[in-house]
């Protein structure tokens, strides 16, 4: 079992495919949580995932932007695909049967 912010981290990898780097992954992570994520809070759950084999991680090429530079980047594996799949049937039984409108009288729009 993985906890919600790797799985949050997972997904971000998955949305951003060959472009999912640490600084990427915050920003959007910020984004749509509207909380602040620090590095390390992104950094140590990459960490976990890439030792537990649910991501891959390498260099990129160096660039003249980042002064020589390579990005470590992200990729999601086989079994990182299974873990989010998982995750997603489990939260799927968990919320059904629950009520739609006793749920939205708490969510702000």
């Amino acid at each position: 079992m993985i906890t919600r912010s790797e799985e949050l981290v997972l997904l971000m990898v998955w949305k951003f495919e060959k472009e999912a780097y640490s600084v990427k992954i915050r920003e959007q992570l910020m984004e749509i949580t509207g909380k602040y994520w620090s590095f390390g809070a992104v950094y140590m759950p990459l960490d976990r995932l890439t030792k537990r084999g649910l991501l891959e991680s390498f260099l990129a090429d160096p660039t003249a932007k980042r002064g020589g530079r390579s990005k470590r980047m992200y990729k999601l594996t086989q079994t990182g695909l299974k873990a989010l799949a998982e995750i997603k049937q489990i939260q799927k039984a968990a919320w059904e049967g629950i009520p739609e409108m006793k749920l939205r009288s708490y969510v702000k729009e």
